[in-house]
Parts: structure tokens; sequence; C-alpha cells
């Protein structure tokens, strides 16, 4: 039987210990320790051998670890210092495979850095998840994004929102934009148990993967309809849409009533108010 060629690591606990990485609530930090469990969620987007991929705050290594034992070429950015030495050793073991960028997620183009095709595959830090996603899913899609795919750890209620169906709670403006021109599952729950320290909630990963983007369709218009139907969600859409210039005549020339909530309106009825609107800016 072959060996396995993969690089033998400490344990993620002994990383953690040997470089002082308690884990930060200022940046949001919870740390997973589980190489089975991050070797599942690493497996999510599909073979990576030779796939670039991005993540974002990989802390002491764990899911950096398990992407690129699944082959990826990485790019990874880390914003808080203590981790850089214990990335800079890991980038040791896989030689060629993982380039560390030191900064904020916030401020660097993950595109430039990437490249086009790229698996972002993260357990995003939570003060700043649902901002990037928002900026992944709001990429130009010419006629899909730079991305292939988005393998996202967010908290459960986050991870509801963007798979969120029409009629419930869950269901408002983060689910409109993740499904309009992807589609968006809820790939693994993941107990808080998992995590050091535990957060106060559950956590689940969610897998998106983009589609042609809707023909027609400004993302503008899309952003202006579900920000005032979502912003009064309790009214009916004759009254939360009245501030948007010519939605409630679209309302009519579509066919629904004008008596209904946002939340009762799916992703296709918002796109083809958002399309209707768009051809006549």
């Amino acid at each position: 039987m072959a060996s396995d060629p993969r690089p033998v690591l400490p344990p993620l606990r002994e990383v953690i210990a040997a470089y002082g990485l308690q884990a930060s609530k200022a940046l949001g930090q919870n740390f997973l320790l589980d190489e089975q469990l991050l070797d599942r969620i690493a497996a999510i987007p599909g073979p990576l051998k030779d796939q670039p991929a991005f993540e974002v705050g990989p802390g002491p290594g764990g899911l950096t670890r398990a992407i690129l034992r699944a082959g990826a070429r990485l790019v990874a950015v880390e914003r808080d210092d203590r981790c850089l030495p214990a990335l800079a050793e890991l980038s040791d073991s896989f030689p060629g495979q993982l380039r560390i960028i030191s900064g904020d997620a916030m401020q660097v183009d993950a595109q430039a850095e990437a490249g086009t095709g790229a698996h972002i595959i993260a357990n995003l830090p939570y003060n700043v998840g649902t901002a990037l996603l928002v900026g992944w899913l709001s990429a130009p899609w010419e006629p899909l994004p730079w991305w292939s795919s988005l393998t996202l750890m967010f908290q459960m209620e986050v991870a509801e929102r963007i798979v969120a169906k029409p009629g419930g709670d869950h269901y408002g403006r983060l689910a409109v934009l993740s499904q309009w021109r992807s589609e968006a599952r809820i790939a693994m729950k993941v107990h808080r148990s998992a995590f050091t320290p535990p957060p106060k909630v559950m956590s689940a990963v969610v897998h998106i993967t983009p589609k042609p983007s809707p023909k027609g369709v400004e993302l503008k218009q899309l952003e202006r309809l579900t920000a005032a139907a979502f912003g009064q969600r309790r009214k009916m859409l004759r009254q939360s849409l009245k501030s948007v210039p010519g939605a409630l005549d679209a309302l009519g020339q579509i066919g629904i009533d004008s008596q209904r909530r946002a939340e009762t309106v799916s992703v296709e009825e918002f796109v083809a108010l958002a399309r209707l609107m768009s051809e006549r800016s």
C-alpha cells in the first residue's frame, strides 16, 4: 500500500498553544479543531485538486489544512498578525500551494488575488461575514461571477436567511439577493461545541453556486425594490413601494396584488418587477 504523501502536521491544539492563539472576540474568531469535520467542509465544493481557492480568516489554519490537503492552490487573508507565523509554517509544509495575505478581507480585491474561477471557502468571522457575502453576490455576472462557488460558515440564523423561502420570518433581502442568480443550500449544520471557544449559537455551512444572471435585470433596481419592500415588511406593497418610482405601476402590469406583503413575494416575482423597471429606467 502506498504511503500518504501529505505532510504530517501537529494537532491544532498544539499549534494554538505554541503560538498563543487564543480566539479574539473583537475579531469574531471561533476556531474549528476537528480535522475530520474540516475535511468534510473542504469537500463540499467538490474536487479541489489544482483549483484556485480563497479563504478569509484562517486563524491557526484548521480549514486551511483541509483545503490544502484537498490539493487546492490557496490564497488566505488574515488580519490577526498573531496567526501569521503558524500559517507561514503551514505554507512550508505545502510548498507552492499557499499564499498568505496579511490584511483586512474587506479591503482586499479577492478576484485580483485569487484569480477567476476561485472557490471561496471560509469559516467567516461573525462580524463581517454577511458584508463579505453581499459583496461577492453583488459582483458583475457576465454571465457568471468571477468565483466558482461559495462554501461559507455562518451563524445558523444568517444561514437560514440566505436559503429562506417566501412566507417565513427568515425570508428577506438576503434571500432574494442570494437566490435570484444563485442556488443556495445549507450543506452542513455545525454544533456550537465543535468550536473553540464555543459560540452562543449554532452554525451552518452554506454552499452557493452561481447560475447565469437573468437577462435585462439591473442589480440596483432589485436592491431598491427589496430595500423598500422589506424595510416595511408588515405593510402592504402599495404602501411599502410607493416611494419607489414606477413600482406600483409595475405591480399592476405584472399582476402582483398590491395588498400582498413583501414576505409573500417570490424571488421570481421580485426579479420580474426589477426587469420591468430596469427596462423603463
